[in-house]
């Protein structure tokens, strides 16, 4: 049986109003609807009596928290330096282009969420796109297309 999931204010609840407990509670806010809203920037803020920015601060500082709705499927374009060189600048540039939207964004439609990241550890295999948990390797422009229409 699947444990029930809490909502937000019993996820305030669970944590002591330390700020050591900041960082979790991200976490844990984040995994409720896959990003944090302001609403829940003023309730953490409220909860551990700090300023929502310092929320904003440290949530922005890790690349694993987000402020935006996710889409339904999510696209990384791996920028480590073996991706870098084989065009993965090229790629994001062109996810940019094709999907009106830049990095940390959402296309209007809520179809895609594009995402900039440093390594996704397939050096072997750059340029390396990948959506949700498919991996892509030795993407190019022209694959981008074929790649996207896999996803509705």
């Amino acid at each position: 049986m699947k444990p029930k999931k809490l909502s937000f204010l019993e996820i305030l609840d669970s944590y002591s109003a330390e700020e050591s407990s900041l960082i979790p509670l991200l976490q844990d806010a984040q995994d409720e609807d896959g990003y944090i809203s302001p609403e829940k920037v003023e309730g953490i803020a409220q909860h551990l009596k700090i300023t929502e920015s310092q929320v904003y601060g440290v949530a922005s500082f890790y690349s694993q928290f987000r402020f935006t709705p996710p889409g339904r499927h999510s696209i990384s374009v791996c920028l480590g330096t073996a991706c870098h060189v084989s065009g993965g600048e090229t790629l994001l540039n062109t996810f940019e282009r094709d999907l009106e939207i830049s990095p940390g964004e959402c296309t209007p439609d809520g179809r895609f969420d594009l995402n900039r990241v440093a390594c996704l550890g397939c050096c072997a295999l750059a340029p390396v796109v990948k959506i949700d948990d498919d991996i892509y390797s030795k993407v190019n422009v022209i694959k981008l297309n074929d790649i996207i229409g896999l996803y509705e």
